[in-house]
């Protein structure tokens, strides 16, 4: 229920045009900017700012996208299918294929919010977002 969720609140932040969405997961996602890819047709690039509450999360996901993902504050435990969690710190990047499931995305902290960028280059129109179960 909670990716279900999570899937509808990001589509409904980018309907909105930039106001931040809170999820019930200790999520808040603000796009930033959205643009067609003219060189790429039925392709955009979509830039979103996720900021993480202490102990918030993400529930399980893909993108159907490659998404670089840059820390602002705090740090952020990732996980894709296959391959070992990882802390990401401020000023450091994270990558996701289209084919990657997104097993963990959390805040490394109980007590500090943690702020990241996520920029997706995926089909225009597509779902930001897809859960997975």
């Amino acid at each position: 229920m909670k990716s279900i969720l999570r899937t509808m609140l990001v589509s409904a932040v980018v309907a909105l045009g930039g106001v931040p969405v809170a999820a019930e997961d200790g999520a808040r996602v603000t796009p930033l900017m959205s643009k067609d890819l003219q060189d790429y047709p039925g392709k955009e690039g979509l830039m979103l700012s996720v900021e993480y509450e202490p102990g918030g999360s993400s529930p399980i996901h893909r993108h159907d996208a490659h998404a670089f993902v840059y820390v602002l504050e705090g740090s952020i435990v990732m996980q894709v299918k296959g391959d070992e969690e990882i802390t990401v710190a401020p000023g450091e990047t994270y990558y996701e294929s289209p084919s990657d499931i997104h097993l963990v995305s959390r805040n490394a902290s109980k007590t500090n919010p943690a702020r990241f960028v996520v920029v997706l280059l995926k089909n225009k129109d597509a779902p930001a977002v897809i859960p997975v179960k």
